[in-house]
């Protein structure tokens, strides 16, 4: 588990595989059935089940993890999670039983992007009224498909959770052309408002793959990003069938660090590189005339078993691919029409992906993310004492993670902690881009102003991802001043 260390993607583009991960596959399709990708995420969340926080601030982590020194903010954090637990000494009641008018008031000042900014510490935050307006401001976000009877994040490893439910159109082509026809327009929408800069970022959740569109000037890329994970062959190869330039970041760094710093790879990326190679390799046997009488492996065995390679990291976090610049609109364009985007059987058949967007675009609908606060007695060495908590749960997308611990700094007085749980195959969206230039952050703010963002929020997503594959899964803040680990 990687800890606030920054990577970089640079080099000559190459598509080898990672390490080996159990038994093989058979050739892959454009995109592999969704039971057997459940089954593949499932065993990722079981794995991760004994790294997961308890619901208390007291958390105990393995003798590897380090404490980072303390900082004022946070570091840039793209995953999704799919729930937030805060606890503190002071009580959370300020943010249950909104009054109408407050409520009202939060979502106005959500659609107009108004700016607020609170005291570093409120004396009594039950009573102000401005900051109950901004918590639930910081809680709306933007859905497309939306339909009240299913829960449409998240989507990969969902099937068992929506066995059951009704889906009038998965028998009714007329009705899955309709959803299509909607959801293309809402997808155009968003795009279009992401190359304007008045959308920051926004997410594309199918029931196999995720891919985050982030505009220029976040995590410090010039130009418009699209990263998806994870990925198959069958993918990589129908996207470069449409002209559809991209990078394999993660693949790519591993070799250049063999290369320049001799770094040890796994068996798998080692046998990949060398087998982009290999015809490179019997060069030097013609200097000396004796190649000949080496048996070189034919071309067929090289191609046959870099493939066996390439499919080997099919859904892992090293498949994530990188798409930049005008490669991102090919890249609208080939979701649009992707056949195999949408389920074809099983309870999520002829369900579009779900768009989850910080802004309204066309066709959204807005939604507010659930939150609860918790008092309970926890044992101490005096006896027993209060324990506040409070629980956010949804899909919560980084603008949101930062609004709500910004305002927490002002109503706990500058000290709890957050256990936070992140949507596994979103964590590898942490990783550091190959960066072309250094950029200019005041201008990137003007031009980015009308986003919808608060100007502190669109200050940590400008900054260069940290975490690379992980994601932030505990925070502690005492006097204004945070540790963090991932």
């Amino acid at each position: 588990m990687q800890r606030g260390g920054g990577t970089s993607a640079r080099g000559k583009r190459r598509h080898p595989a990672a390490q080996p991960r159990g038994q093989q596959e058979g050739p892959a399709l454009l995109l592999d059935s969704n039971q057997e990708n459940d089954l593949l995420w499932e065993d990722t969340l079981h794995e991760r089940t004994v790294t997961e926080l308890p619901q208390t601030p007291h958390v105990s982590f393995s003798e590897s993890d380090t404490l980072l020194p303390k900082s004022t903010k946070l570091p840039v954090d793209w995953s999704i999670k799919t729930r937030l637990l805060f606890t503190s000494s002071q009580p959370f009641t300020w943010a249950d039983h909104l009054k109408a008018q407050e409520e009202a008031q939060g979502l106005v000042q959500h659609c107009r992007a108004t700016e607020v900014t609170l005291p570093q510490s409120i004396q009594d935050p039950k009573l102000s009224t401005e900051l109950r307006c901004a918590f639930q401001q910081s809680l709306v976000y933007w859905l497309h498909p939306a339909l009240s009877w299913l829960s449409l994040f998240p989507r990969i490893g969902a099937d068992r959770k929506m066995a059951g439910k009704t889906s009038l159109w998965s028998s009714d082509e007329t009705l899955q052309h309709v959803l299509m026809s909607d959801w293309s327009m809402s997808f155009t929408s968003l795009y279009n408002l992401l190359k304007s800069k008045l959308c920051p970022y926004f997410y594309v959740c199918t029931y196999q793959f995720t891919v985050l569109f982030r505009a220029a000037g976040l995590a410090g890329s010039d130009v418009i990003t699209a990263l998806l994970s994870p990925t198959t062959r069958g993918l990589r190869e129908a996207m470069k069938n449409e002209g559809i330039e991209f990078s394999l970041p993660l693949i790519e760094e591993n070799s250049h660090k063999k290369k320049a710093y001799g770094t040890s790879l796994g068996h798998g990326e080692q046998q990949a590189i060398s087998d982009e190679d290999e015809e490179e390799s019997f060069s030097w046997l013609e200097e000396m005339g004796v190649h000949d009488k080496i048996k070189k492996p034919d071309i067929l065995s090289i191609k046959l078993r870099k493939e066996k390679h390439e499919v080997q990291m099919d859904h892992r976090p090293e498949s994530v691919l990188l798409v930049k610049g005008t490669n991102t609109f090919t890249l609208l364009n080939f979701l649009i029409n992707c056949k195999s985007l949408v389920a074809t059987s099983g309870p999520q058949a002829g369900l579009p992906p779900t768009l989850l967007s910080p802004i309204a675009f066309r066709g959204a609908t807005m939604q507010i993310l659930k939150a609860r606060s918790v008092n309970v007695k926890t044992q101490a060495l005096s006896g027993y004492q209060d324990q506040f908590s409070l629980e956010i749960t949804g899909p919560i997308m980084p603008h949101a993670l930062y609004s709500i611990t910004r305002l927490l700094k002002s109503s706990q007085s500058g000290s709890f902690s957050a256990g936070l749980y992140p949507h596994e195959p979103t964590a590898v969206f942490n990783i550091c881009l190959p960066l072309d230039k250094v950029l200019d952050k005041e201008a990137i703010h003007k031009e980015l102003a009308n986003c919808g963002l608060h100007p502190k929020t669109l200050e940590q997503l400008s900054e260069i991802p940290l975490l690379g594959k992980s994601s932030l899964r505990h925070v502690d803040m005492n006097d204004y001043l945070c540790n963090w680990r991932s």
